[in-house]
């Protein structure tokens, strides 16, 4: 159990889930739950996946590369960024495969939906994934219209380097939300593949780009956005199911963090994620923030979502 939720003094709700931390080199040196639970991760392997496709001659940089690791909330410059890099390679809105969608991001969505909008394509929160991956094709002469086959060749070099970083096999296989290949890991080995990122030279490349435009990888609302605009050497990506993966490098050492709530409630992932940074010893106002939430009753404060005591005792 990792959070709880509490109102007028009674624990009304808890989330439970797992939790593990690797150091550089990959060892356990805190954990909660089950290391060896095989989940899904979800948009949180978006680093890795933007990793194998520069290592195959992607060649975007700066917040293209962000992008190419995003979930984005569908603001305007997601958008415009997501058709310069189809436009950089000869390609359109057309060759999109993900499936047309409104905004992930509430503010955009709304305003998207007033103005008279539907969902499409480009809008969908993988669509800087998914150019991307036609942008990594072209320059490869590999074919278009099956880049989402587990057999394509991009698919497999990218299920690959996955597995080389996470020092297993990646499986099940699976199809994610936008359509493309999905495998399980073990999520000591999502953090394991994290931990991996520095150490090569296209991982270098996504955490300096996400951590410079943290709202491309996101949204200028996000919580993990934030969190990257307030904890230096962090890069941290969420996905769907509350998945967290994160890579910190902090005077103390370097760490890479998986994080799954079983419930798939996202409101406990932040939580967490800022509970976990808290026991490595990084402060900053936004982990703070994200440690307590007020529950409302009328409009104000009855009670608080806060982190449960073994994950409050945390220790690394």
């Amino acid at each position: 159990m990792l959070v709880e939720v509490r109102r007028a003094g009674m624990v009304e709700s808890v989330h439970r889930g797992h939790v593990v931390v690797v150091d550089a080199s990959g060892e356990i040196v805190a954990s909660l739950g089950d290391p060896d639970e095989v989940i899904y991760p979800r948009s949180a392997v978006k680093p890795l996946q933007a990793a194998a496709m520069l290592e195959a001659g992607l060649d975007l940089h700066g917040s293209d590369v962000a992008l190419a690791a995003a979930s984005h909330s569908g603001e305007s410059f997601h958008v415009a960024g997501v058709r310069d890099v189809l436009a950089g390679c000869g390609l359109g809105e057309g060759d999109l495969l993900c499936p047309p969608d409104l905004p992930y991001g509430e503010e955009a969505r709304i305003a998207h939906l007033a103005a008279g909008g539907g969902p499409e394509r480009v809008l969908m929160n993988c669509s800087g994934k998914h150019a991307a991956m036609l942008r990594t094709c072209v320059r490869n002469h590999w074919p278009l219209q099956s880049y989402l086959d587990p057999e394509h060749p991009l698919q497999a070099h990218i299920h690959d380097r996955v597995s080389q970083w996470a020092g297993v096999g990646a499986g099940p296989t699976s199809v994610d939300g936008c359509g493309a290949p999905l495998w399980g890991l073990p999520i000591a080995a999502l953090a394991r593949a994290m931990v991996a990122l520095p150490r090569a030279e296209s991982g270098q490349q996504v955490m300096a780009a996400m951590r410079h435009f943290p709202e491309y990888s996101g949204g200028t609302t996000r919580d993990v956005t934030h969190l990257m605009r307030g904890v230096p050497g962090l890069v941290a990506k969420d996905g769907a199911e509350a998945v967290q993966a994160m890579v910190v490098q902090a005077p103390v050492g370097t760490f890479g963090i998986a994080v799954k709530i079983v419930d798939g409630g996202q409101r406990a992932r932040p939580m967490v994620a800022a509970s976990v940074l808290s026991a490595l010893g990084m402060r900053s106002p936004v982990i703070t923030e994200h440690m307590s939430t007020a529950v409302l009753g009328g409009g104000r404060p009855v009670g608080e979502m806060v982190p449960a005591p073994v994950l409050a005792d945390l220790a690394v």
